[in-house]
């Protein structure tokens, strides 16, 4: 069993309580809190290095926090602290603490390698530092530069991370530092103002841009270009041919003498199907949408389209989802659309298995881009609309021909109603997409349509097709717009973060159980989550765990190609550490209502009847779950 425990907010951290997280559970974390870990990262490191310096070193010291290796944990790990309930968070700003104080201590010969500027992120060209503050950013920024680095680490934990000084002390003796309490004290010579710690000054993610040393960086580009130029001399005399194949070997020149490949590329004989078609239609996919939008006479914009997709130039920017070919069409596509969105020409095109996205500047400069996607055996919901563009936060759809409706809503406020969105011959108006807001996640907008499918909800992952979010049982989910999907949403809606690009095709939120606490704590919601990809494998399971009175769901398995809470085995069995109010330590174990008996072992020895398991632990216990099936089959817990 892969698991993790649920944090409470302010508990102290504890290196020797805190148990190991698998690369899964971390990058899952990292992902979800990357700004944040980035911003400590900044404030932690020696102002020395400069603004532009200490950017790109604290994206390095975050990218390179997570654990080496793809071992997996099979048992339950002991509770954390901070990180939103996150131990995974958690795991990671400790490692990201103890490497940013490692390159503030002083170096002298020649470990001052270990002062060069990391190998990844590099930005040629290019000057990149935050947005400069008021006054009191700068005041504070300048007392910050006086500290020493652990003293900076114990103000920004005590400060935007809102530990107690118990957890502070505990986090930075297990960051080697030497006098914890010394750091302390050095830290409260500062007054504290978290809000100013939140703002853009000490944002590494939200950044300005300035050049490099102009003149300088031209005689360097003169002098690369003038050995570049003399070692492909050298190379071609080298590498002259003796006679034989060429590099295409028998292939024929670029669109020659292939009837298919020319057919592909003539605009002239793309499909396009009528605006009633899917009235009568014994499907309702991709198939039967019209050609809309006012560029779809241009003949010349269609033929770069197709073009570009059947051999993309080196300046095209080309992506794909997970699984997809990124060949041309074997033959002539069908049009979906033609027109321009925003400040670019958009062509959407569908060959009966992918999706294209071709998109030009309006201004005619070069950089042209290339979308792909799958999108084979779409139907109803999951063909009810596209991704015309992303720009300034925001994401804009076309719908499908039989979509009458179209709205916006928060799915973590399931109680508030739908905003209407326009829809303007099937383009919706923009509404803000959660794949590209920045910072902590405090809100998750999904698009809603209502039309001859009924209404359906869909969530932008950062790709063509909107994953269709659905709720209930694995062998027959129902659509999340009703009350109750809403409902079973709301805690976990930011948990579709780690599914970003991923080539999901829909998400379905399961909640198997419903635990009583003990100490009189309440009950406590248990959810599975189930992302399936558009090229089958791939699937994603989370198993998560929400007490009552918490703010979101804390992940507490994860498995890749898992086949629990699907349709090929509906059912479930997790496990997580939780503490009491009383501040005592529990085991507990849930699996779905066909559960008959759970058995805890290892660290933990407990077993139960029916679909709950309820037992006294100590922190840093660790233990394996098995439960048995009223039919007497055996399930484990989530892998």
């Amino acid at each position: 069993m892969q698991s993790q425990d649920v944090a409470q907010r302010h508990a102290p951290a504890s290196a020797e309580g805190t148990a190991p997280v698998d690369l899964e559970q971390a990058e899952a974390a990292l992902v979800e809190h990357y700004p944040r870990l980035v911003r400590i990262a900044y404030l932690v490191l020696p102002p020395g290095l400069g603004r532009s310096r200490r950017v790109l070193t604290a994206h390095a010291l975050v990218q390179r926090s997570l654990p080496r290796g793809r071992g997996r944990q099979s048992a339950i790990p002991a509770q954390a602290s901070g990180g939103e309930g996150d131990p995974g968070y958690t795991f990671l700003r400790e490692r990201i603490l103890c490497a940013a104080l490692e390159t503030a201590r002083p170096r002298t010969g020649l470990s001052r390698l270990a002062q060069l500027p990391p190998p990844l992120p590099q930005v040629w060209g290019l000057k990149l530092f935050p947005r400069s503050g008021g006054a009191d950013e700068l005041a504070l920024d300048q007392r910050l530069s006086a500290l020493s680095g652990p003293a900076r680490a114990a103000y920004v934990l005590r400060g935007l991370e809102q530990l107690p000084d118990a957890g502070i002390r505990t986090l930075l003796s297990a960051a080697g530092v030497d006098d914890p309490g010394g750091a302390l004290a050095a830290a409260n010579s500062v007054p504290t103002q978290p809000e100013l710690l939140s703002s853009p000054e000490f944002d590494p993610c939200l950044l300005q841009a300035r050049p490099t040393d102009l003149m300088r960086r031209r005689q360097h580009t003169k002098a690369a270009l003038a050995a570049a130029a003399a070692l492909a001399v050298c190379g071609a005399l080298v590498a002259v041919p003796r006679g034989g194949w060429g590099p295409d070997g028998a292939a024929a020149p670029a669109y020659a003498g292939n009837p298919a490949a020319e057919a592909a590329l003539d605009p002239g004989r793309l499909i396009q199907v009528a605006p009633t078609a899917w009235e009568s239609a014994a499907r309702t996919d991709f198939s039967v949408w019209p050609a809309r939008g006012p560029l779809t006479g241009d003949t010349a914009l269609l033929r770069r389209a197709l073009a570009v997709w059947a051999r993309p130039g080196g300046t095209v920017h080309v992506s794909a989802t997970p699984g997809t070919d990124t060949g041309g069409p074997a033959g002539p596509p069908q049009l979906l659309y033609a027109g321009q969105v925003d400040n670019a020409r958009v062509v959407m095109l569908y060959d009966g298995l992918r999706l294209a996205r071709y998109a030009e500047p309006v201004d005619g400069t070069q950089g042209a881009a290339l979308d792909l996607a799958r999108a084979d055996g779409a139907n109803g919901a999951e063909a009810s609309a596209l991704v015309l563009g992303r720009s300034d936060g925001n994401v804009q759809y076309l719908t499908a021909p039989w979509v009458k409706r179209a709205a916006s809503r928060d799915l973590m406020k399931p109680d508030s109603p739908a905003a209407p969105l326009r829809l303007a011959d099937g383009i919706t108006a923009p509404l803000a997409s959660p794949a590209l807001r920045p910072g902590n996640c405090t809100s998750w907008t999904v698009l809603q349509l209502t039309g001859a499918t009924g209404t359906t909800l869909g969530t932008d992952l950062g790709e063509l097709v909107p994953a269709h979010l659905t709720a209930g049982g694995p062998a027959s989910p129902g659509e999340a717009s009703g009350a109750a999907g809403l409902r079973t949403w709301a805690p976990f809606a930011c948990s579709l973060s780690v599914e970003r690009s991923a080539g999901v095709r829909r998400v379905n939120a399961w909640a198997f159980a419903g635990q009583p606490l003990p100490d009189g704590s309440g009950t406590a919601d248990w959810v599975c989550t189930r992302a399936e990809t558009w090229r089958g494998d791939g699937t994603g399971a989370l198993a998560q765990f929400h007490p009552p009175g918490g703010r979101g769901g804390a992940v507490v398995a994860k498995g890749t190609d898992a086949r629990s809470c699907g349709p090929r085995e509906p059912h479930v069995l997790a496990g997580v550490l939780w503490r009491s109010a009383a501040g005592h330590w529990y085991l507990l174990a849930a699996g779905d209502r066909d559960t008959a008996t759970i058995q805890a072992g290892g660290g933990v020895t407990a077993a139960g009847q029916g679909p709950f398991l309820v037992a006294r632990a100590k922190q840093g216990a660790r233990a394996g779950l098995k439960g048995t099936l009223q039919d007497g089959r055996s399930v484990t817990g989530l892998q």
